[in-house]
C-alpha cells in the first residue's frame, strides 16, 4: 500500500524535530561564529573526528544508493559492492596521502588548490565547471530520486516532495558546515538504522516465505541458495555485467581512479575535514570508512533479496513499469510492505540520506562560489559578514533551480550505474591534474589545462569510437575507458611540461612534508582491520 500511516507519519515527525532542534542547538548554543567565513563554510576547528567521520558517509549516501544501488543489487548482486567496499580502502589512501597536503599547505577549496599550484585560469576554468555539475547534475539528479522514492511510498505528491526535501535541506545548509557536521551524525544514526531493519524484515519476509518463520540467518542462507550468480564480486569475460564491472579493474584500475577523483579531489567530500587538524581528520576519515563497510548490507542485500522474490513469483507487477522490468523499483516496493511505524522508520532512513547529501552538495557549491568566484573577482574586498551572506543566497538559488529541472529528469533509468558512468567522464582529468600537482613539481599549467580540457573529449571518443566504426574499434567497459583516459591525460600532461618547462618552478610548488605521511599506531591497527576484512569479503565471495 501506497500510503504512510499516522504511526509513520509520528515517527518522521520525531525524527525532524530532533534533527532540527539540535541544529538549533550547534547553531545558537556551540559559540558559533555566524560571520566568519571559515567557520560557516569549513566549521574550523569545531568538527569531531566522528562528525566529520559522520558527516562524510551522510553526504556520500543518497537516493542514489537506497534507490540505485539496491537496484543494481538486484540485477547485478553484490558485485556492486564493490563501489562502497573500495571506497574504505581508498580513504586509507586519501588519509595518509592526500589530505596532509591539503592541510599543510591550507587548502579550502579545490579552486584553491589549482589556483595555488597552477594558475587562476585553471582554477577558475574547473570553478565553473563544478558548480554547473553539482547544481546540475547532483543536486538536481539526487532531489529527483529522493521525490521519486517518496513518492513511491505514501501519497505525498511529486511536487510536494521535492518542495519538502530542499526546503527542509536549505534550513539545514544555512545552519552552516558546523550545523551540517553534527546534524549529519544524527542523519547517519537514521539512515543506518532505517537501512538495517528493512534489511532485517526482507530476510526475515524471505525466511517466511519459504517456510521457515522469521529468521533472518535462514534468510540469508536462502539467498545464497536461490541466486548463486548474485554473490561473486568479480565479473569475468562473457558474464552478462562484465562491461559494468570489468573483472580486476574492480581492484586495480578504473574504480580507483573513480574512487580517489571522489574522494580526495572533491570539494563536496573533502570539505568536511579541512577545517580539522590532521590527527581528528584522518580519525574521521577512518572511521568513515568503517561505516562504509556497512553500507552494502542496508542497500545491496534487500535489492538481492528482492531478485529472489521476484523469481519465485512474488511482486510482479510492482517490479514492472511499461511492461518492462525496473530493477530500481526493488527498494520502494520493499519499504511498502514494511508495517506501520517501521515504515516511518525507513521513511526518515531515505529522507536523512536525501538531505545529508543536498545539504553537503550545497555547502559545497556556496564554498566554491563565495571564495573562488566571488571574492576573486565580483568584489575582492568583501568581508566576512558579505561571504556569508553571499554564501546562504547562494544556497538557495542553487536549491531553487535544481528544484525546478528535478522534474524534468523522470526518464533517468538505472541511476546508480548511470551516474558512476557519466562522472567517469571527467574523473580521469581531475586525478590527474591533482595527483600531477601533488608529486610531480615540473607540472605545468598550460598541461593542466590540456589535461582538463581533454578529458571529456577523450571519453566521449572512447565511448562511441565502437559505434562510430561498426564495431572496428574495441567497446571497453566504463572503468577500463577511465584507465585509459587517465594514462593518455597523464602522457600528454607529461609531455607538455616536458616541451616547455616553467619558468619558475618554485613558485606553483605546493609543500609536501614527508613526515606528515607517518600515522600514528591507531590508525595502523584500524586500517589493517579494514583491509583484512577487505581481503576477508573479496575471497569468501570472489
Amino acid at each position: 500500500m501506497h500510503k504512510l500511516q499516522v504511526a509513520d507519519y509520528v515517527v518522521f515527525f520525531i525524527y525532524f524535530i530532533v534533527v532540527s532542534a539540535y541544529g538549533y542547538y550547534v547553531y545558537h548554543k556551540k559559540k558559533y561564529a555566524t560571520t566568519d567565513s571559515k567557520d560557516f563554510f569549513l566549521a574550523e576547528g569545531s568538527l569531531t573526528w566522528w562528525a566529520i567521520g559522520a558527516s562524510l558517509i551522510a553526504s556520500n549516501i543518497s537516493a542514489e544508493h537506497f534507490i540505485g544501488m539496491s537496484g543494481s543489487g538486484f540485477a547485478l548482486g553484490l558485485a556492486i559492492s564493490s563501489y562502497e567496499w573500495m571506497a574504505a580502502a581508498t580513504l586509507i589512501i586519501v588519509a595518509i596521502f592526500i589530505l596532509p597536503i591539503y592541510l599543510k599547505n591550507k587548502i579550502f577549496t579545490m579552486p584553491q588548490f589549482l589556483s595555488r599550484r597552477y594558475n587562476d585560469r585553471v582554477s577558475t576554468i574547473m570553478a565553473i565547471f563544478w558548480l554547473l555539475v553539482y547544481v546540475f547534475v547532483n543536486l538536481t539528479s539526487i532531489i529527483y530520486l529522493g521525490a521519486l522514492a517518496i513518492t513511491s511510498i505514501s501519497d505525498i505528491s511529486f511536487g510536494w516532495s521535492v518542495a519538502g526535501l530542499s526546503i527542509f535541506s536549505i534550513i539545514v545548509t544555512l545552519g552552516g558546515m558546523k550545523v551540517i557536521g553534527y546534524t549529519d551524525v544524527i542523519q547517519v544514526l537514521v539512515l543506518i538504522v532505517g537501512g538495517l531493519v528493512t534489511t532485517y524484515l526482507a530476510l526475515n519476509l524471505l525466511s517466511e516465505h519459504f517456510g521457515f518463520g522469521r529468521d533472518v540467518l535462514k534468510g540469508l542462507s536462502i539467498l545464497r541458495k536461490e541466486a548463486p550468480d548474485h554473490f561473486h564480486m568479480i565479473f569475468h569475460k562473457g558474464d552478462p555485467y562484465f562491461q559494468v564491472l570489468p573483472g580486476m579493474s574492480v581492484l586495480v584500475g578504473g574504480l580507483w581512479i573513480n574512487n580517489l577523483a571522489y574522494w580526495g579531489c572533491n570539494q563536496y567530500i573533502i570539505q568536511r575535514a579541512l577545517g580539522a587538524n590532521l590527527k581528528t581528520a584522518r580519525s574521521g576519515i577512518l572511521f568513515a570508512a568503517f561505516l562504509k563497510l556497512l553500507v552494502p548490507i542496508i542497500v545491496v542485500l534487500p535489492g538481492i533479496t528482492m531478485f529472489v522474490l521476484h523469481k519465485n513469483g512474488l511482486f510482479q507487477q510492482e517490479m514492472m513499469q511499461g511492461g518492462v522490468l525496473k530493477p530500481d523499483h526493488a527498494y520502494p516496493t520493499l519499504m511498502n510492505l514494511l508495517p506501520a511505524g517501521l515504515k516511518g522508520v525507513a521513511f526518515a532512513a531515505l529522507t536523512a540520506a536525501v538531505v545529508a547529501s543536498l545539504a553537503g552538495k550545497a555547502n559545497s557549491i556556496s564554498t566554491i562560489f563565495s571564495l573562488d568566484i566571488y571574492k576573486k573577482f565580483v568584489n575582492r574586498e568583501a568581508s566576512e559578514k558579505q561571504l556569508v551572506g553571499i554564501g546562504k543566497w547562494v544556497v538557495i538559488m542553487a536549491m531553487a533551480i535544481a528544484a525546478l529541472i528535478a522534474p524534468a529528469l523522470k526518464n533517468l533509468d538505472q541511476a546508480y550505474q548511470f551516474i558512476q558512468e557519466y562522472v567517469g567522464f571527467i574523473s580521469p582529468g581531475v586525478l590527474a591534474i591533482f595527483l600531477m600537482g601533488f608529486f610531480w613539481k615540473r607540472t605545468t599549467a598550460a598541461a593542466a589545462l590540456t589535461g582538463t580540457l581533454l578529458t571529456i573529449p577523450i571519453s566521449t571518443v572512447l565511448k562511441f569510437l565502437p559505434t562510430w566504426t561498426g564495431g572496428a574499434f574495441p567497446d571497453f567497459p566504463f572503468l577500463d575507458r577511465m584507465s585509459i583516459t587517465f594514462v593518455i591525460i597523464v602522457a600528454i600532461m607529461i609531455i607538455i611540461s616536458l616541451a616547455k618547462p616553467a619558468k619558475d618552478v618554485a613558485a606553483h610548488t605546493i609543500v609536501i612534508d614527508k613526515k606528515e605521511f607517518i600515522v600514528s599506531p591507531a590508525f595502523i591497527v584500524g586500517s589493517m582491520i579494514i583491509l583484512g576484512i577487505l581481503a576477508a569479503l573479496y575471497t569468501v565471495y570472489w
